[in-house]
């Protein structure tokens, strides 16, 4: 049953990459350096059935860091060929998801301080524009 769930690689949805190193959803919306786990979480939250294969990796990754190993699979069929959940009908629309809410997890909002706490905080907004340049 396992062999029909769909593999998501964590680069599939990196905006530091290209095409061509595997990315494949818009670079505008697209994640950072997404992990498998932060995937995963997404993935699960909304109930989707996901498992979480961590030593795996993308054949187009050069870098063998921890961080950027791991594969996700998700199940998007049943056994009869129906839909898992109606609003995941392809693999693009589940990384298309995976992406847009990998930003608002907890992990994520408490590392970069979200928007709205850097707008109170007047200096440390202007450290995390130092920063980008």
């Amino acid at each position: 049953m396992q062999d029909r769930f769909i593999c998501i690689y964590p680069a599939y949805l990196n905006n530091k990459k290209t095409i061509a190193e595997g990315r494949r959803i818009p670079i505008s919306k697209a994640v950072e350096n997404p992990t498998a786990t932060e995937i995963q979480d997404v993935c699960s939250a909304v109930g989707l059935n996901v498992f979480l294969e961590k030593n795996k990796m993308y054949s187009r990754e050069w870098n063998r860091d921890v961080q950027y190993r791991g594969r996700v699979r998700v199940q998007l069929k049943q056994e009869d060929g129906s839909l898992c959940l109606v609003q995941f009908p392809s693999r693009k629309s589940v990384m298309l998801y995976a992406a847009e809410m990998i930003p608002k997890l907890k992990t994520r909002t408490q590392k970069t301080g979200g928007g709205d706490q850097s707008l109170q905080q007047g200096e440390g907004s202007k450290k995390g524009k130092g920063k980008k340049k």
